[in-house]
């Protein structure tokens, strides 16, 4: 593949007045998105050449003045960074209400121990310009032969590339890192870990990680900002007699006294019992759907209990059961 753009400033993203520090700062960075063991664009081996072959040009002196002298104060420039790592973690309900310790494993990169992170090592060897095939010229639109921008017009490189990162300078190492998960924190949240992206260098300050918070999804609950939501089955019969149930939530079961009222499905919303607060957000709410359950089977002292509820029911008909009561009295059978 070669560059539509030969200009290696625009190869490597930097001006034309650029220093010998910021183009090697450009070049690790590129070369590090573009290695062929770490991208797997189809094109990546010949993006990373092309890449490398720029910046030997630049540093050869055809392109490159002594700027250093003219160069501003490194202060007054914003700190050069490594790349940042962006990653997702995944926590259950109960870990990310409570927060949690977890141990996270990613891989970054760190300085190459063959060539010391400087990307050469070994014997120099020279190699011909696949651009011109070594006669440091091409035909240009009409035809006529002008020097090769690839080369210089020299029609070879002389590279001392280390084997074994490909000249990138470094290479994939794998990190285990402890963390801490605060309490209450929400899908979609992140944490920022500084220091902990690609490592940096005497150039380079060290990139950041980002953990994005991912909440797996849970059984029972449902969680709706800090709102928690569930359903769940009620015995009619308690329902009906405002009887005592046990409630779920994050932190166990708790109890809560029913209203007496007909067996029909009602929501409970308790105020504060939710997801916690974080910060200025208050704790969400408790939301709970009852649904009625009415008895499947029921056993002999179960049917007795029964019918002598509803006798003591009978015997007050006129309050406890209004309707019979007055179908009794219209039809006569009272």
């Amino acid at each position: 593949m070669q560059s539509m753009n030969s200009d290696p400033h625009d190869i490597l993203g930097v001006s034309p007045g650029a220093t010998p520090a910021e183009l090697k700062r450009a070049y690790r960075r590129l070369a590090m998105r573009w290695h062929p063991d770490r991208s797997d664009h189809p094109h990546a081996t010949e993006r990373f050449k092309e890449i490398g072959a720029a910046y030997e040009r630049l540093l050869a002196g055809d392109d490159l003045e002594d700027e250093e002298a003219d160069a501003a104060p490194e202060e007054t420039e914003a700190a050069a960074r490594a790349a940042d790592i962006h990653l997702n973690l995944e926590i259950s309900l109960e870990e990310a209400a409570a927060g949690c310790h977890k141990t996270v494993h990613y891989a970054r990169g760190k300085d190459c121990p063959t060539c010391d992170g400087t990307g050469e090592h070994g014997m120099s060897r020279t190699r011909f310009c696949s651009a011109c095939h070594g006669s440091g010229r091409v035909h240009d639109a009409k035809r006529n032969l002008v020097r090769c921008e690839e080369c210089g017009g020299r029609g070879l490189f002389t590279e001392r590339v280390c084997k074994d990162c490909g000249g990138s300078g470094r290479e994939l190492a794998d990190v285990s890192l402890e963390i801490r998960v605060p309490h209450g924190m929400l899908p979609g949240d992140e944490l920022r870990l500084a220091g902990q992206g690609e490592p940096g260098d005497d150039e380079l300050q060290a990139g950041d990680l980002y953990l994005t918070l991912v909440i797996r999804s849970h059984p029972l609950f449902r969680l709706d900002g800090r709102d928690l939501y569930c359903r769940m089955p009620v015995s009619a019969l308690a329902m009906i007699a405002g009887a005592e149930i046990e409630l779920p939530s994050l932190h166990g079961v708790f109890g809560h006294a029913l209203d007496a009222g007909n067996p029909e499905r009602r929501q409970l919303r308790l105020v504060g019992k939710g997801y916690p607060g974080r910060g200025r957000s208050q704790p969400g709410d408790l939301i709970v759907d009852l649904e009625p359950v009415f008895p499947a089977k029921l056993n002999a002292r179960q049917r007795k209990l029964l019918q002598q509820a509803n006798a003591a029911l009978m015997d007050d008909a006129a309050v406890a059961l209004p309707e019979i009561s007055a179908w009794q009295v219209a039809h006569g059978t009272d």
